[in-house]
C-alpha cells in the first residue's frame, strides 16, 4: 500500500456545531465525512485534543475511542465518524462554550477540524413517583415528577422535564417571568393529580412584555426550530380552576393547553398576551371548560386552532386565529364548536355550549372555511361573532343575531403569513373595523395596550391581536 507522507484529507465541514446541550444530558448525533480524494490508500493517526475533550465522544466506523490510529481511508473513498456530546453540570447558571480540535495526523501533515458546543446548566424534573394504572386483564406502572410547588420557578437557569411533571391539588406552581420550559419527547405538565380522588391545583405563569415565558421542547439543533410534536401539552386536569397564563410563548407541542374540566363552573384558564404555534393538533382544546382568552395568537396547527369541545363557556378577545398549516394536509378548520359527545355505549349525550364569544377577532388560514359548527339540537349551542373577521362557507346566513358587523372571507392582509407575522399591513381591511365596548369592562386594562404593548384606538381599535400602527 502506497502511503504519502504529505497526504491530504478533505472534509464535509470544517466545524462541527453543537447548540446549546442541557448540562448531563447526551446531544445528537453529528456526522463527519472524511474524503481521501488521492490516487493511493492512506492512514490517519485521528484523536479528540483539548481540555474539554472528554466531553464528546467519537466512533470512526463502528469503532468507538477518542484516539484511534492507523485508520485506513481507501483511495478515493471516505470514513465516516460520529461525534456526541454531554456537558458536565457547572456551577455558572449561564451559556458556555466548549471548544476543541478533531485532529488528523497522516504522515507528516497535521489538520484539525473544529468541534465546538454550547453548555448550559439547567433545573431538571424527571421522575421521583410511582403510581399504578390499572385496566381490565393487567396493569401498568406510570412514573412521574412530583412537583414542590413550595417554591416559584425562577429564570436563574433553565426547566428541563423529562416525562410528565404533576401539580398535586391544592398546590399552585408558580412560573415567573423569562423562564425558559424545556420538555423532552412525551413530556407534559399536569395540573392535577390524575391518581387522587381531590382534585384541583394551579398554574401561574407570570411572564411579561419581553421578558415571556416560553414552553417548547429540549432539542435545540436549528433543525427543530419550527418542527411540532416535540412534546404532549399543558394539561388543566378536571376540577383545575383559576389557572393563569400571561405572556407565554407556547410552541412545538401536540397541544398547547388542553383545559378539561368538565361540570367546574369556575373559571378554568384565563390566557392573555399569549403565542401558540407549532402544535401538531390543537393550539386551545377546552372540554366543557371556561376559558378567556385575550391578545392572544394561535398559529400552525395540523387540526384545530381551538377547539371548544363537549360545551362550556368560552370568550375570545383581539385574538388571531391564523391556521396556515403547511407540514402536511389539514381538513379540520380553525376553530371548532360542540356540545355533545358520543359515549362508549354509543349513545350521544349532551354537554350545552353556554357561549362562544369571539370579539374583535381574526379567524383565517389556507381552508375554505375556518369554523366548523357541530351541534346537537337538543342543547344549548349559543355563540356570537361581534365585529370579526371571519373565513366562512359562503352558503352560511350570516343575518342573524350571531353575527354583528362581521367581515366575512376578506384577506386579512397579514404583513407575511408564511413567515408568521400576524401584523397587520396598511391594505388589511380589520384595521378600525373593531367595537370598543371590549374596553368598557376592561377593568385590568388588559386590552388597551395590543400583543406588542402598543396603544389601540380607543375609539375605534383594530381586528385581531395587533393594532396597526403606521
Amino acid at each position: 500500500m502506497e502511503n504519502d507522507q504529505s497526504a491530504t484529507l478533505h472534509f464535509s465541514t470544517d466545524t462541527i456545531t453543537f447548540d446549546t446541550i442541557f448540562a448531563s444530558i447526551g446531544s445528537i448525533t453529528k456526522t463527519l465525512t472524511v474524503y481521501n480524494r488521492n490516487n493511493f490508500d492512506v492512514k490517519s493517526n485521528i484523536a479528540l485534543l483539548g481540555n474539554s475533550a472528554a466531553n464528546f465522544r467519537m466512533n470512526i466506523d463502528g469503532i468507538a475511542g477518542n484516539s484511534q490510529t492507523n485508520i485506513e481511508i481507501p483511495a478515493k473513498d471516505s470514513i465516516f465518524i460520529f461525534l456526541e456530546v454531554t456537558i458536565d453540570p457547572s456551577s455558572s447558571n449561564t451559556p458556555y462554550i466548549l471548544s476543541d480540535s478533531l485532529v488528523f495526523t497522516t504522515g507528516t501533515k497535521k489538520q484539525d477540524v473544529d468541534v465546538v458546543a454550547w453548555g448550559q446548566d439547567a433545573y431538571f424534573h424527571t421522575a421521583n413517583t410511582v403510581d399504578t394504572i390499572f385496566y381490565e386483564g393487567g396493569y401498568d406502572l406510570f412514573a412521574y415528577h412530583l412537583l414542590d410547588c413550595s417554591k416559584d420557578w425562577e429564570n436563574d437557569k433553565p426547566h428541563v422535564i423529562y416525562g410528565y411533571a404533576i401539580v398535586d391539588p391544592g398546590n399552585t406552581l408558580t412560573i415567573n417571568e423569562g423562564c425558559n420550559v424545556y420538555l423532552h419527547n412525551n413530556s407534559g405538565i399536569l395540573v392535577g393529580n390524575p391518581f387522587l380522588e381531590e382534585r384541583g391545583g394551579s398554574i401561574k405563569v407570570n411572564g411579561t412584555l419581553g421578558n415571556e415565558v416560553t414552553f417548547q421542547g429540549d432539542r435545540l439543533d436549528p433543525w427543530y426550530k419550527d418542527i411540532p410534536g416535540q412534546w404532549d401539552r399543558i394539561w388543566l386536569m378536571p376540577g383545575s380552576i383559576d389557572n393563569e397564563i400571561n405572556y407565554a410563548i407556547i410552541r412545538n407541542a401536540n397541544i398547547g393547553i388542553h383545559a378539561d374540566t368538565v361540570g367546574n363552573s369556575n373559571p378554568t384558564v384565563r390566557i392573555t398576551n399569549t403565542i401558540i404555534e407549532n402544535m401538531s393538533a390543537i393550539g386551545i382544546l377546552g372540554q366543557g371548560a371556561n376559558i378567556s382568552a385575550t391578545n392572544t395568537v394561535v398559529s400552525k396547527c395540523g387540526q384545530y386552532a381551538v377547539a371548544c369541545n363537549i360545551g362550556g363557556t368560552y370568550n375570545f378577545t383581539h385574538c388571531t386565529f391564523a391556521n396556515y398549516w403547511d407540514y402536511n394536509h389539514r381538513n379540520t378548520p380553525s376553530i371548532l364548536l360542540n356540545n355533545y359527545y358520543e359515549g362508549s355505549d354509543g349513545n350521544i349525550y349532551v354537554r350545552n355550549l353556554e357561549e362562544a364569544n369571539f370579539t374583535n377577532c381574526i379567524i383565517d388560514g389556507n381552508l375554505s372555511t375556518e369554523v366548523s359548527f357541530q351541534e346537537q339540537e337538543l342543547g344549548e349551542f349559543n355563540y356570537n361573532f361581534d365585529h370579526c373577521l371571519i373565513k366562512l362557507d359562503p352558503t352560511i346566513d350570516t343575518d342573524n343575531s350571531y353575527y354583528q358587523s362581521v367581515i366575512i372571507n376578506q384577506s386579512p392582509e397579514f404583513v407575511n403569513n408564511t413567515e408568521s407575522d400576524f401584523h397587520l399591513s396598511e391594505e388589511s381591511p380589520a384595521i378600525g373595523a373593531g367595537t370598543s365596548n371590549v374596553f368598557e369592562n376592561d377593568i385590568l386594562d388588559i386590552l388597551k395596550k395590543d400583543l406588542d404593548g402598543l396603544n389601540r384606538d380607543l375609539s375605534i381599535p383594530d381586528i385581531g391581536a395587533f393594532e396597526f400602527i403606521e
